[in-house]
């Protein structure tokens, strides 16, 4: 049986391919840059919790290399995607996965944080596609964007992150025809309600618990971990066929 930081399947394509992951320190971020690790990529991360970059770069060897990059600013984000390109030769594998998801209700949102969250969600994974493509080898690569089922779902008092999370599924296919011709596929990967510490310690309750047993088709509650293998297999030449989809990680709750 694979060890829990193992993954269940093997890509022996991603061996040492260079893997960039915005938003790599924590949660889903983190089970992604674990699990690139496993399967033998050069892991490039970023956050802007250091202490946890930082603890996890250890925890890896340094097989994951963690900068402390705030997305939110154009010229430091370019300048950390360039800067991997110039030192590993190439970007093999960008996945956009940094984001903020505040509750808020319209009368009380500023504009101000309706910026922020669309700096983060939306503006940044455009920023980093740009820096990323002519760093990408002339056989292609994978974008992987991050969006979620809130898209399909249309929960109350989260307007701004609903909307930077549609926007990126039409990102996404936008991005694939254009792409296309360069061998780089781009897809969008959609997460339900995934059991991050974040989301235990702020989000769970036993209400929310019982409510996705119930609202899923299958009432196992999800891992960062599983999460992490589905972006293992788009990244991977198994996926060499998809571009431009969106793919629900949920449990089947957007459909039921």
């Amino acid at each position: 049986m694979p060890s829990p930081q193992q993954s269940l399947a093997t890509y022996d394509d991603l061996a040492n391919r260079v893997v960039v992951i915005t938003g790599g320190a924590n949660g889903i971020g983190e089970a992604m840059v674990r699990r690139f690790v496993d399967q033998d990529a050069r892991v490039h991360f970023c956050d802007v919790d250091s202490d946890a970059g930082k603890r996890l770069q250890l925890e890896t060897n340094k097989r994951a290399r963690f900068s402390a990059v705030d997305l939110t600013k154009e010229k430091p984000l370019r300048n950390w995607i360039d800067r991997i390109g110039k030192q590993a030769g190439r970007i093999d594998v960008l996945v956009n996965s940094a984001a903020r998801d505040p509750r808020i209700a319209l009368g009380q949102m500023t504009m101000n944080q309706w910026d922020e969250i669309i700096a983060l969600n939306l503006r940044a994974f455009v920023i980093a596609v740009q820096q990323a493509v002519d760093l990408m080898p002339d056989k292609g690569g994978s974008i992987i964007n991050f969006s979620s089922i809130t898209h399909h779902l249309s929960p109350a008092e989260m307007t701004a992150y609903v909307a930077t999370k549609s926007g990126i599924i039409g990102l996404t296919r936008s991005l694939a025809r254009e792409l296309g011709p360069r061998h780089i596929r781009v897809n969008t990967l959609s997460p339900g309600w995934i059991m991050t510490d974040r989301q235990l310690e702020q989000f769970v309750t036993p209400k929310v618990k019982r409510m996705l047993k119930t609202q899923q088709c299958i009432p196992d509650l999800i891992k960062p971990s599983e999460i992490a293998d589905v972006a293992l297999f788009l990244a991977s030449n198994a996926s060499a066929a998809i571009t431009g989809q969106e793919l629900l990680a949920d449990r089947g709750w957007a459909h039921h």
